[in-house]
């Protein structure tokens, strides 16, 4: 178990008590649930950053590093439209992210039995991506109003670069998802 690993164990680990932090009835309980959402955020650079340094990538840990992230960004966005319930706008943001991760990962699935996951590796666009989900799901976490329209600013631009990359996504992998017509 490389410490590679470990941290992203602990990023899914993480992942109750950020709900019931989340959900206490307290009024410093969604500051303290961005706090941890915040932990696990660096877990997530940490991670990757400690696998290429000191040669710790395992198979393990490039299955289970993207489970990892999707399932705290997920659940994060759940607990967010029901807190903002009333938007549209933001349950629509939301659901594209959400959505886009589900479609990203199939792909990369497909593309890995095809011998071609290279050809759907993560890109800058989805580094920009990330950075602003975790900033605008932070912020929208901690309930502050003075910060919220950051957090929705940032929302909205996770969710037009979530669009656009997943357009060069599935632009890199068109070729391979065509009918081979050779061998009709």
């Amino acid at each position: 178990m490389t410490l590679a690993n470990q941290l992203t164990l602990l990023r899914i680990i993480l992942i109750p008590l950020f709900v019931v932090v989340f959900y206490l009835p307290f009024k410093w309980a969604h500051f303290a649930s961005a706090m941890i959402f915040s932990v696990a955020a660096i877990t997530d650079w940490l991670d990757g950053y400690v696998a290429r340094k000191y040669n710790q990538s395992t198979p393990f840990g490039a299955f289970l590093d993207p489970v990892a992230d999707k399932l705290m960004v997920a659940i994060a966005l759940l607990l967010l439209v029901g807190l903002h319930h009333d938007s549209a706008w933001f349950a629509a943001a939301a659901a594209v992210i959400v959505g886009r991760e589900i479609v990203i990962s199939a792909l990369r699935e497909w593309m890995a039995e095809l011998g071609q996951r290279a050809s759907v590796a993560v890109s800058y666009i989805g580094k920009i991506k990330t950075t602003l989900q975790m900033t605008a799901i932070i912020v929208l976490l901690m309930d502050l109003p003075f910060l919220m329209l950051i957090g929705y600013i940032a929302l909205a631009g996770a969710a037009v670069l979530t669009l656009w990359s997943m357009v060069l996504y599935l632009r890199a992998a068109w070729p391979f998802l065509l009918p081979d017509v050779d061998n009709k």
